[in-house]
């Protein structure tokens, strides 16, 4: 069977979430929501040494709900936790959230998480007025179906290593109903090159040349091959902790506990590990999430296990995948 993107190629293929973007580009940052039709289950599994987060402890299994209403990605580090503020706002005043009495106001749940673009080039001199709570609310309104890749909303000031990232995202089919969607934010110290800096870590797993068809030569290694440039990375400021993340979503249509999505996430970090090197460094503050809408039952028993395994790998290759694509669609914008 050929392995086929969704109709979109992109993590709204699974239905029932909506993507906004809202971009803030003379600070040269931005923000990323992902809206659930609901109370989804999920999960977070965060991996690198410099997280920014927040109410990842919502989504765990051992929690009340472990489902989320929306998450939000953000640049401006800890400054960009308050994109969840204005997503809490903007989803409350559509009747969004839970409601503990009657006549009380909803109670979104909005997972987030941070990358660093602080350093980045923009006019960071905001103030006592940054302007994250404005965009997170402004990306819960612009969120839909179809959205825009690249150096916009979270990856707006991203880089990957030395060039620029982005906002990336891609889905895959599996049949029976069954869909896969990752949405990235790329923003790491290592690279999505192989050392001739052309070619994607991640061309293996490339879908009908959806980041340029380009493949490796017959002479070039992957094993021990170099890092980028560490001096000029530490010129450029990358080398601190916590300055650079890739923050991950991983979407199915799969009906998934809040622990079978930790397992997906868990699993869909080896997708980081297939489209960086190197990654999960000290400097980074990688995470990646996980949601179900429930639409597709799987069988119990061994069988769920299997079944959980197959889409554990769909959610690897398609984060690797949605990598690549932020960073080609960001240089193609260029």
């Amino acid at each position: 069977m050929t392995v086929q993107p969704g109709p979109l190629n992109l993590i709204t293929d699974v239905g029932g979430l909506t993507v906004g973007h809202a971009t803030d580009d003379h600070a040269g940052t931005g923000v990323t929501a992902l809206v659930c039709e609901g109370f989804w289950s999920g999960a977070a599994d965060i991996r690198g040494g410099g997280p920014g987060t927040r109410e990842t402890n919502a989504l765990a299994a051992e929690s009340l709900n472990g489902k989320a209403h929306a998450l939000v990605l953000s640049g401006g580090s800890v400054y960009g936790l308050a994109a969840a503020d204005g997503a809490v706002v903007a989803l409350a005043g559509k009747g969004r959230g839970l409601r503990l009495r009657p006549g009380s106001p909803p109670i979104p749940v909005v997972p987030a998480a941070v990358l660093h673009d602080l350093g980045n080039p923009g006019d960071k001199n905001w103030g006592d007025d940054p302007p994250y709570r404005a965009l997170g609310r402004a990306a819960v309104k612009q969120a839909g179906p179809h959205f825009a890749l690249g150096a916009v909303g979270a990856g707006r000031g991203a880089m990957a290593g030395l060039v620029k990232g982005g906002v990336g995202s891609a889905s895959i089919d599996l049949g029976d109903g069954l869909i896969v969607g990752a949405l990235v934010a790329t923003n790491p110290v290592g690279s999505v090159y192989m050392p001739d800096g052309k070619t994607f870590w991640a061309w293996p797993f490339e879908i009908a040349a959806e980041f340029g068809g380009r493949r490796p030569g017959t002479d070039m290694p992957a094993a021990h091959a170099p890092v980028p440039d560490q001096s000029r990375l530490a010129e450029i400021g990358r080398m601190q902790a916590g300055a650079n993340t890739t923050l991950g979503v991983i979407a199915l249509t799969a009906d998934l506990t809040s622990a079978e999505c930790k397992r997906i996430a868990v699993m869909a970090q080896d997708g980081f590990a297939r489209a960086i090197r190197p990654v999960h460094t000290p400097m980074d503050g990688d995470v990646v999430f996980a949601l179900s809408n429930g639409k597709v039952a799987l069988p119990e028993g061994p069988q769920r296990a299997m079944w959980l395994a197959q889409l554990g790998s769909a959610a690897a290759d398609c984060m690797a995948r949605a990598i690549a694509r932020s960073v080609f669609e960001a240089a193609a914008a260029n």
